[in-house]
């Protein structure tokens, strides 16, 4: 008797195990469905890296390890050029391609944020080092990648560290400012400084 109730327990047990295994299964398919995805480039869009770049965020206030964000953007290119938009589409995908070949594809996270601008979060990574790889990536782009039509493509990298702004920022989310959108404009303004420059 007692042996029916030992297996009556185990496949108990047994099939509470699978329906959680599903369950979390089902979850993690729905969560990845919500996350939306550019056509052209398959990257992330800018709703979606928002939530990615808080939680990158909070892994840096609790564990202490730096944190870096790269801005890229073409700044007008398409404009400048007149292209149009079949020979402008083949140029972001040169350019994701590029950029893609600098990333930690279990780590790194990409997006696109605007028609010819794109987000890198670099988790680990110090602005020494996000430093560096801007400028490979920056290299790469301006050696490798030309329009259909031959013309190189220009590209403004900036880069911000969480933990060197942490109480920039920590001062600024107090004011009401959100701690993403405020270390994003850091590297969007530095983005637009090396353009300048």
């Amino acid at each position: 008797m007692w042996y029916f109730s030992w297996i009556l327990g185990v496949l108990l047990a047994c099939s509470l195990g699978i329906i959680n295994v599903l369950r979390l299964e089902a979850q993690e398919c729905l969560a990845n469905e919500n996350i939306a995805i550019d056509p052209l480039t398959q990257l992330l869009v800018r709703e979606s890296v928002i939530e990615r770049l808080q939680e990158k965020v909070d892994n840096s206030k609790r564990n202490g390890l730096p944190f870096s964000l790269l801005y890229l953007s073409l700044t007008d290119f398409k404009l400048k050029h007149q292209l149009p938009e079949h020979e402008m589409d083949t140029t972001l995908l040169a350019v994701v391609s590029s950029i893609k070949s600098d990333l930690r594809m279990e780590l790194d996270i990409a997006a696109r944020v605007g028609e010819e601008d794109f987000v890198l979060a670099l988790p680990g990574v110090a602005l020494d080092r996000a430093e560096e790889i801007a400028s490979r990536i920056k290299r790469n782009i301006l050696l490798h990648v030309t329009t259909p039509s031959d013309v190189s493509v220009e590209i403004g990298i900036g880069c911000a560290e969480y933990s060197d702004h942490a109480e920039f920022l920590a001062e600024e989310v107090m004011m009401g400012a959100d701690e993403v959108e405020t270390l994003l404009n850091i590297a969007i303004g530095r983005c637009f400084e090396s353009v300048t420059a």
